[in-house]
């Protein structure tokens, strides 16, 4: 492409996935540390409420289906490629949701019915992210033991539901999103996004789906990590890790779930990672099973570990970096680090960015479709005409290393409105 841009009958639950925080209030006759301490749980702002709307089923759901007033999976074998786990996978992106004031909480309120018992069980569980207004999107956060805390306070806010059902009797009747501003979480991103050195399995399964609904495709290009707190939506690069292989690094969108876990994400500090926190960050669940022994050598689901993947990588992915065989790779999680810049959404597929302003430049990375990505900086380079629009301006992207034509940036200026010269 060019440049351019259980039971008989079920079991009724109704959960509410979290409750709402207490808020504390202070007292004047308080020690001054009591105080503060009241006051760092206190909520700034009054929350804002909605019920999502669960009719609406969009290309960015994977084998979900509304119908009789209530959300279900459409396949009850279904799976995606890489986990080889989780059948009756179903998940549902909700539409974002704006708000008139900062938050970083988020509360989720699930209406479901799931049926259980020994032989069969279902989960449906609340994601929630967010990003503020030209900034990028938070990772996913599960709201399901309580509120959900964001790293940064965001402006727009969005949930996803996941159910994994094999009866096919699970149904989600209503969600209730509640967003408050309380206080800034304890830990935030580092300068500079998180690397590890970890092992990389190909992906393969051409024809297969992926967890965000994608169809492989030979030669195909993106990475399958096992969580889905770093999940793309179909078609975007939102979440994106570089690998850098013996030969070159490419920068690669997560649009799968896997190899063998499905709630790993060891990239994240021990104490937030949704499984596994006796593990050190950087450390995948199947490496330790797998050297180590750790969980009696065995993954998540309980299946006996035979490598010690952290990575699948597409087929196209795993040939560029210069693997001829599974093998070590070090990856970095581009979402982790400090989002600087300013976002701007893009258009085009196969948008090739380049490791110097000019289309003579060694291509780092290809967007496959319009996504959003931060801008650090713009430079004046190579001049370059795409449907009749020419233009010389380039935008450096961070989370990619390099440049990309302004052309591609989807608003009306050439020059990017609010960015600084590199």
């Amino acid at each position: 492409m060019t440049d351019r841009a259980r039971p008989a009958y079920p079991r009724r639950t109704t959960a509410a996935l979290a409750l709402l925080a207490c808020v504390g209030v202070a007292v004047a006759t308080s020690p001054a540390g009591a105080a503060d301490a009241q006051k760092s749980t206190r909520v700034e702002s009054a929350p804002a409420s909605w019920s999502a709307d669960l009719t609406r089923i969009t290309s960015d759901d994977v084998n979900v289906r509304h119908t009789q007033g209530a959300l279900s999976v459409r396949s009850t074998t279904f799976r995606p490629a890489s986990a080889e786990t989780g059948r009756g996978y179903g998940t549902q992106v909700l539409a974002p949701r704006e708000l008139d004031a900062p938050v970083n909480r988020v509360v989720a309120e699930l209406a479901a019915d799931t049926p259980s018992n020994a032989d069969a069980d279902a989960e449906v569980v609340v994601d929630v992210r967010g990003r503020s207004a030209g900034g990028a999107w938070t990772e996913w956060i599960p709201a399901d033991r309580g509120p959900a805390v964001l790293p940064r306070a965001v402006t727009t806010v969005q949930a996803r539901i996941t159910l994994w059902d094999t009866t096919g009797k699970a149904r989600v009747t209503g969600l209730r999103l509640t967003a408050e501003k309380g206080a800034a979480p304890r830990a935030s991103a580092g300068a500079t996004a998180f690397s590890a050195r970890v092992f990389a399995t190909r992906e393969g399964l051409v024809g297969g789906t992926t967890a965000n609904g994608h169809i492989i495709k030979p030669n195909d290009h993106f990475v399958a990590l096992p969580s889905r707190r770093g999940l793309s939506p179909n078609g975007s690069s939102q979440y994106s890790v570089q690998v850098c292989g013996p030969a070159r690094c490419e920068t690669a969108p997560v649009w799968d779930v896997g190899p063998w876990n499905i709630k790993d994400d060891y990239w994240n500090p021990s104490p937030t990672r949704e499984m596994f926190k006796d593990l050190p960050q950087g450390r995948p669940e199947a490496q330790a099973a797998y050297e180590n022994g750790y969980n009696g050598g065995k993954d998540g689901s309980g299946r006996t570990v035979l490598n010690p993947a952290g990575i699948d990588l597409a087929d196209g992915t795993f040939y560029n970096v210069g693997l001829n065989d599974n093998g070590w790779v070090t990856v970095t999680y581009l979402w982790t680090g400090d989002q600087t810049g300013k976002s701007f959404p893009t258009w085009g597929t196969d948008v090739r960015i380049r490791q110097q302003a000019t289309t003579a430049s060694p291509e780092v990375a290809r967007l496959p479709g319009p996504t959003t990505v931060n801008v650090k900086c713009q430079v004046h380079g190579q001049r370059i005409t795409v449907d009749g629009i020419t233009n010389d301006g380039w935008s450096y992207l961070p989370a990619y290393g390099g440049y990309i034509s302004n052309i591609f940036i989807d608003v009306v200026e050439a020059w990017l409105p609010g960015v600084p010269n590199c």
